[in-house]
């Protein structure tokens, strides 16, 4: 039977400290949804949010990318979390983001400029990170938002939106 495709949200909750970035939600993201009609994604991100947590330890929530995963078109957001001191004191199911991570695992799998690509949950993950990455040097409200070990850590990372699948080295990405 066909069915009209719907709008899941999905959140990536992340944290920081001074040993690095932390995944709050373990291996995946938190997914909720589908988006009803007289609601928006937003409101349903916030719904997934305070399913595990407090809406008010929420120091930026961004939707980074979207994708579409079988029956539904889902909407990514990143949450940084505001804790205090060390990470999985509060949360002690976190797992350590190493932003070599994604060199670990492997660029994405290739596809061609007429079709679709195909993002592993690790892929959604690190463009997320990218973006907030993108943020820290481009929004000054976002970036205010995000402590001093979430900056310390990202600034690992080159700003990007949409390198992951590329395999040429720009100047300006061989600079940095």
């Amino acid at each position: 039977m066909l069915e009209p495709m719907t709008v899941h949200v999905e959140v990536w909750p992340i944290a920081a400290d001074e040993i690095g970035l932390w995944l709050l939600s373990g291996d995946d993201g938190w997914r909720a949804g589908p988006v009803m009609a007289d609601d928006e994604p937003h409101s349903e991100v916030e719904y997934a949010i305070s399913d595990h947590m407090p809406l008010d330890d929420v120091a930026l929530l961004h939707s980074t990318s979207w994708r579409v995963d079988g029956p539904r078109v889902v909407l990514t957001y990143m949450a940084l979390v505001r804790t205090t001191d060390f990470v999985r004191e509060a949360w002690p199911d976190a797992r350590p983001i190493n932003l070599d991570l994604a060199e670990a695992v492997g660029k994405p799998l290739s596809y061609k400029p007429s079709e679709t690509p195909t993002p592993r949950h690790i892929d959604v993950l690190i463009h997320g990170l990218r973006h907030l990455r993108f943020l820290m040097s481009t929004d000054s409200a976002n970036a205010a938002a995000m402590n001093e070990y979430a900056q310390q850590h990202l600034a690992k990372l080159d700003p990007a939106f949409a390198a992951m699948y590329n395999d040429r080295q720009f100047p300006e990405a061989a600079a940095s």
